[in-house]
């Protein structure tokens, strides 16, 4: 089998002594389509912190690409549900690309001939060439995702990690933009934060189902009765797809 880009091995954290997380252990391999959901307060941002190197687990282990999380930052092209750009800044989409080249301690990536032919590649793969000298004030939130998409891309990440990607999307865009990240998923691994599993069910390969514990799934443990059942899903409750997985009578679930 391939080797986990990610290996997350008995983790747990806390904030001011209150668990998030608990005992998670998972693997992400090269070329799943990962959906981690869970309830509000689940602990599913908490998790991608941990993935991203920007928290330090209190127990347990995480490696990306085989080093610490820290070291490997650059390897994962991170997209988050609220990407601080003022839209009204003079600033194009090409130029949001460019951020993506931006070397460490300093404030502007070299606007060289080499990272520009890469960026206007992004925008490419994203359909988004034409837009390219259009201020990101003008472009529609699908359309900036996009943008912020092909500046995670422009690094040539192994791991592409979205927070919520289409809270900005109306209900007609967002099975269009799923169809790009489809696409995309032929040469990059994709992990995709959200509350919504309904919205991302045709398109991913596994599940992780994150409420303080894990619960992972693959795809052909996957039903339309566990993804219906997931909407009831507070923070207090077992994982209603993990009690499917295994057999409980959908009446149990009723009766809890």
């Amino acid at each position: 089998m391939s080797t986990p880009i990610v290996e997350i091995q008995n983790v747990s954290f806390a904030y001011n002594g209150q668990t998030a997380l608990q005992d998670v252990s998972l693997e992400i391999r090269p070329g799943d389509f990962m959906a981690m959901i869970g309830p509000n307060g689940g602990g599913k941002t908490t998790l991608a912190k941990l993935i991203l190197g920007l928290l330090k687990p209190d127990t347990g282990v995480i490696r990306v690409t085989g080093q610490s999380a820290q070291k490997a930052s650059a390897s994962i092209g991170y997209v988050p549900q609220d990407v601080h750009i003022n839209r009204s800044f003079p600033i194009t989409a090409l130029d949001v690309v460019l951020m993506g080249k931006l070397e460490p301690k300093k404030r502007w990536a070299r606007n060289t001939e080499s990272n520009r032919r890469e960026a206007v590649a992004a925008l490419e793969r994203l359909e988004m060439a034409p837009l390219a000298e259009k201020k990101i004030g003008e472009l529609s939130g699908g359309q900036c995702q996009r943008v912020f998409i092909a500046r995670a891309l422009v690094t040539r990440p192994q791991l592409l990690l979205l927070d919520e990607p289409t809270a900005s999307i109306d209900t007609k865009g967002q099975a269009e933009f799923f169809e790009m990240l489809k696409d995309l998923n032929r040469d990059v691994t994709i992990v995709v934060v959200s509350h919504d599993l309904l919205a991302v069910s045709r398109y991913v390969k596994s599940v992780a189902c994150v409420n303080r514990v894990l619960h992972y799934h693959n795809q052909a443990e996957i039903t339309g009765e566990m993804l219906e059942t997931m909407y009831p899903c507070a923070a207090d409750e077992t994982c209603p797809v993990e009690l499917l997985a295994h057999g409980l009578p959908h009446r149990v679930l009723k009766d809890h």
